[in-house]
């Protein structure tokens, strides 16, 4: 039987795995499941599943959002957050009966719990003013946020900082993230953190004496793009950083012994393009070594994609031994689970060309549970043991993938005319038939500093199943493969990076017969938004071009933008006073006069990353012009539409997209 055509829709209908949790006896783990509800709002709720089950257990229920399980280091508590009370907060989960209670009752929410390795305490962190009292919060109730949401919608909002708003949170205040530390028995709060800075925990170290957090203490820290690791003492207070203070470190880790750290981070040698490093700590010695000196990969998961949502491991995990750490690297479109000895010699551990999202180890076994997306499986968990043998431990949305086609992505290699290799991946069409021309789009991914890989993509399926060949590639910019060329695209928009995505269309119209090359389609959001209005004011050849999310003007990015102050420096090499002229120069704005594509503009009104004024000057330009543009603004929504927002916000996007492809190709 024929399966039918993906729709716009379908993605409301897939269950999303993230954060898969080891139990302390390594006999089952827990996950967290998300979904879109029957109201068309995300809900995630908590399963745990036996290694020896075929099926998960639910733990928790409801329209809420539930996530970050933690096991007590006993077994005998999961700690996880929640916002069923209407505000994420903390609760605790007796795993021989009972109901979950809350644990944590703050005014601004309690996220991110950890335990202390003897269980008992819960470290976590929470959003405070400046004199809030710990052992004395209290929730909000939902008539009283109401009421403080429409008294501050009265007032004008005094801006004082460099940094006050953020596409993630919207426009900031004086509160600041602060650890504080939860006695399980006592049933008591203590702040360990103070001050009007930023506190990232990390970790504890094993005799419970001297935690680790991540930030910048520094009073400047407004106008410095840089993170250290620090290690508080808990009897004493004192506070010693560790790193070098010339970078951004972060995901800090004691070893078992506590005789070291491993950490992540870089010295920003090429700022933002600069791939992640590992490095230790000898605690008792103060000596600081990288152990990736000499490799080519991005440690971390940095694939692009629409359908992953919650957060999950990505390492550095000690070992039992203390003899090796495990991370997820990004190389060539894939992400694999490594492990680097203290020499720093790497290898792989799980490698199936697919997207390793995320991990859980087990240190009695010396085994894992690793979390997979595939072009052609959106998810799934897998128990890979100590001799690297495989066993599928679940089969999730099984009856969507049985329903739909679903099209496996073709490899393809060309080269740049410069002689640099690029990677990508074509689609055909839903009902593909040889001897049949059909209509072409191609994606380009945002950033620029990530990659496109294998990985479920929603968008991607549902544009073949529209009947499009598409076309999606990792120009010279992205990661996965090596520092020059992640590099590449810095201080260079529109120059090797272009050249390389019309190579890509050179390459698929010669090598596959069936694309008709008088029908051209390109979209892009963010980076990729940049690049199609860039694309549309250098070349004719495209017959549809929408844009999303994108930018326009570099000139006004550098002020409107959350991050625009420094992007420009960092990916150009001169802001708004140093060279306007070259700003405007790389500003697809300036070109607007020989765009004779039919654009479709589409953006939200609360991104904060590429402010909704640079589509609205790329509209009114064109608009003025008599080009063939049309503006679509999404309420609500912010810089993330297409991977987490509204529902049906998201289906809207989609159908705009597909409806403009439809007419012009």
């Amino acid at each position: 039987m024929t399966k039918r055509a993906i729709t716009t829709e379908d993605f409301m209908k897939l269950e999303v795995f993230s954060d898969p949790q080891f139990s302390p006896d390594g006999a089952s783990y827990a996950y967290v499941s998300t979904r879109v509800n029957d109201k068309k709002e995300y809900e995630s709720n908590l399963f745990v599943q036996s290694l020896n089950s075929e099926k998960a257990k639910q733990w928790t229920f409801g329209p809420h959002n539930t996530s970050y399980p933690r096991f007590s280091p006993t077994g005998k508590y999961v700690v996880f957050q929640s916002n069923r009370s209407g505000t994420s907060q903390l609760w605790l989960l007796p795993l021989d009966g009972g109901e979950a209670r809350q644990i944590t009752t703050f005014k601004n929410g309690a996220g991110n719990p950890e335990w202390s390795k003897d269980g008992k305490y819960i470290i976590f962190s929470a959003q405070l003013e400046e004199g809030d009292d710990v052992t004395n919060q209290k929730e909000l109730t939902k008539e009283e946020k109401q009421k403080q949401k429409e008294e501050n919608s009265k007032k004008p909002l005094h801006v004082k900082n460099l940094r006050y708003k953020s596409d993630a949170q919207g426009f900031l205040d004086d509160k600041k993230s602060h650890i504080v530390l939860y006695d399980v028995e006592k049933e008591t709060f203590t702040q360990l953190t103070s001050g009007d800075f930023h506190y990232g925990y990390q970790d504890i170290s094993p005799d419970g004496k001297t935690i680790l957090f991540a930030g910048n203490l520094n009073e400047d820290n407004e106008y410095e793009l840089k993170s250290d690791i620090y290690a508080l003492n808990l009897d004493t207070k004192e506070i010693t950083k560790i790193t070098d203070g010339e970078g951004s470190y972060y995901t800090a880790t004691y070893s078992p012994s506590g005789k070291k750290i491993a950490y992540l981070g870089h010295k920003h040698e090429y700022l933002n393009a600069t791939l992640t490093k590992i490095y230790l700590y000898d605690v008792e010695t103060k000596e600081h070594t990288c152990l990736s000196e000499g490799w080519d990969i991005q440690v971390g998961d940095m694939i692009a994609g629409d359908t992953r949502l919650g957060t999950s491991e990505s390492g550095p995990v000690w070992s039992k031994e203390e003899d090796r750490l495990f991370f997820i690297g990004s190389n060539l479109g894939a992400t694999n689970l490594y492990e680097v000895n203290l020499s720093g010699e790497i290898k792989e551990r799980y490698n199936v060309d697919s997207h390793v999202f995320g991990f859980t180890y087990d240190p009695n076994n010396n085994s894992f549970v690793v979390g997979v997306s595939t072009p052609t499986v959106p998810c799934n968990f897998f128990l890979l043991n100590e001799a690297n043998n495989v066993k599928q431990l679940t089969d999730a949305n099984r009856d969507f993938i049985d329903e739909v086609e679903i099209g496996t992505p073709e490899a393809i290699s060309f080269k740049a005319e410069d002689g640099w290799d690029v990677h990508g991946w074509l689609l055909r069409p839903y009902g593909f038939e040889e001897g049949k021309k059909y209509p072409f789009v191609l994606e380009i991914h945002g950033g620029p500093h990530v990659m496109y890989g294998q990985t479920f993509f929603h968008e991607m399926q549902l544009l073949a199943a529209k009947g499009y060949v598409v076309l999606y590639t990792n120009p010279r910019g992205g990661h996965g493969y090596g520092q020059e060329f992640v590099n590449a695209c810095r201080g260079d928009y529109g120059g090797g990076d272009y050249r390389d995505l019309m190579a890509a269309v050179d390459y698929a119209v010669e090598t596959y017969d069936f694309i008709d090359k008088e029908r051209l389609g390109v979209t892009g959001g963010s980076y990729g938004g940049f690049m199609t209005n860039w694309i549309v004011g250098q070349t004719n050849r495209f017959k549809a071009a929408v844009t999303q999310r994108s930018i326009s003007n570099w000139l006004s990015f550098y002020g409107v933008s959350d991050i625009g102050y420094f992007f420009n420096k960092w990916q150009h090499g001169y802001d708004l006073l140093d060279d306007p002229k070259a700003l405007w120069d790389i500003s697809p704005l300036k070109y607007a006069d020989k765009v004779e594509t039919p654009l479709l503009i589409l953006h939200s009104e609360q991104d904060y990353r590429c402010p909704i004024e640079q589509g609205e000057q790329l509209f009114v330009t064109l608009k003025h012009l008599k080009k063939e543009v049309e503006f679509v603004r999404f309420p609500g929504a912010n810089h993330e539409l297409s991977r987490s927002g509204k529902p049906e916000l998201r289906v809207d996007r989609l159908n705009h997209i597909c409806d403009w492809f439809d007419k012009y190709l």
